[in-house]
């Protein structure tokens, strides 16, 4: 009997040793973000997947705002481990909303102080990239475009620019940051009369370029980086980009940990790949941003590109406090038809003059024109 014992143990020995224990699961990261981000993703993620033995799960969710209220909903059973995206018009929302697990990369000593100060010191979001919105067209159909706001407000104008939602869009927000800087309590006063004008407002950034490369308007709300992708992809350099009042409204982008994610080690592991010099590298020709890894070198069509100049400047703290409010006025004057006195009862003396010096607030009623469907190009 100790014998046939004997044999049953040497043959489950053997059966062990010839049919080896199943490998663990793939470790899998789950990362949000908005479209237009993909080929930079494309070009990235093999590389972390390599290095790390890991699965990258991409979720493209449309644009950052759509991003963001992802975030929102899931709050209390969040899915992602890392989110892509979220930019300085949308930071203290996230902030607000305690989406995210503060994280500082060790590699952050290649990211400008200058971009961390006016970004997020307390490293919520680490910045990836950075640029500027600008009014973008074509120099053949456009001689003479707008140089400032209220150039924008002008008869010749009308109809004849296209804009996005800042309630969906990160682009859109950047642009009421940027009347708000410009404007100060007077911007509702502005928006009015672009209103007026028959602004188009479409939901994000790929449908707004959709309609204007087709030649729908001449003037688009876009990036200062758009001449230089012109002339790298397509050896054209006929588009042109201008600032408003010689200011730039600067767009930081930031990634960060999801607060609650399932791999927090494995998302700061990819947070640092981000701002690292071989993920940088490849971010200005898919990305068409600036890097923020100081050790990049930036490709030669990039001297067609407008850098920022004169940022605008609105604190943190004023965002935080006044989006809300911010986005509900606007969306009272761009939707609702609202004047600009029936939402700011104690608007200021300086703003009324305005008001009456440029002709009062009248004209066509606003134009709203929605995507339909989500094109993947390289905005957000």
């Amino acid at each position: 009997m100790r014998r046939i014992g004997l044999f049953f143990v040497l043959l489950v020995a053997f059966s062990l040793a010839a049919f080896p224990r199943p490998v663990a699961a793939q470790e899998t990261l789950t990362v949000y973000s908005y479209d237009s981000i993909e080929p930079w993703m494309k070009q990235i993620i093999p590389i972390f997947e390599k290095e790390h033995g890991v699965k990258v799960n991409l979720i493209l969710l449309g644009d950052a705002g759509q991003v963001l209220n992802r975030l929102i909903l899931e709050k209390n059973n969040p899915q992602a481990d890392v989110v892509v995206g979220i930019d300085n018009s949308y930071l203290q929302k996230a902030i607000q909303e305690d989406l995210l697990e503060p994280y500082k990369p060790p590699n952050a000593q290649y990211i400008p102080e200058w971009i961390i100060n006016n970004f997020d010191p307390e490293f919520h979001l680490t910045p990836y990239d950075y640029g500027a919105i600008a009014i973008v067209y074509k120099k053949d159909e456009v001689q003479n475009p707008p140089r400032t706001f209220e150039d924008l407000l002008k008869p010749e104008w009308r109809g004849k620019l296209i804009i996005e939602d800042p309630r969906t869009s990160s682009t859109g927000m950047a642009f009421l940051l940027w009347t708000i800087g410009a404007y100060g309590d007077r911007w509702p006063y502005f928006w009015a009369k672009l209103r007026d004008n028959d602004v188009i407002v479409v939901k994000g950034w790929t449908a707004g370029w959709e309609m204007w490369d087709n030649g729908q308007a001449p003037l688009f709300l876009s990036y200062a980086t758009d001449p230089a992708y012109s002339a790298c992809n397509y050896n054209d350099t006929g588009i042109g980009a201008v600032f408003l009042n010689d200011t730039s409204y600067v767009q930081i982008e930031g990634a960060g940990i999801v607060k609650g994610a399932k791999h927090a080690e494995l998302a700061k592991k990819f947070i640092d790949f981000l701002i690292s010099k071989e993920a940088q590298e490849k971010l200005p020709l898919n990305q068409w941003m600036f890097p923020v890894n100081e050790e990049v070198q930036l490709p030669e069509c990039f001297n067609y590109a407008l850098k920022p100049q004169n940022p605008v400047k609105l604190s943190p703290e004023e965002i935080a406090k006044n989006t809300d409010k911010w986005i509900k006025e606007w969306t009272a004057i761009m939707v609702e038809g609202k004047s600009p006195g029936e939402i700011s009862p104690t608007e200021t003396a300086s703003a009324s003059a305005s008001e009456n010096e440029s002709g009062g607030i009248c004209g066509p009623a606003f134009i709203v024109a929605l995507a339909v469907l989500p094109l993947l190009r390289r905005r957000k």
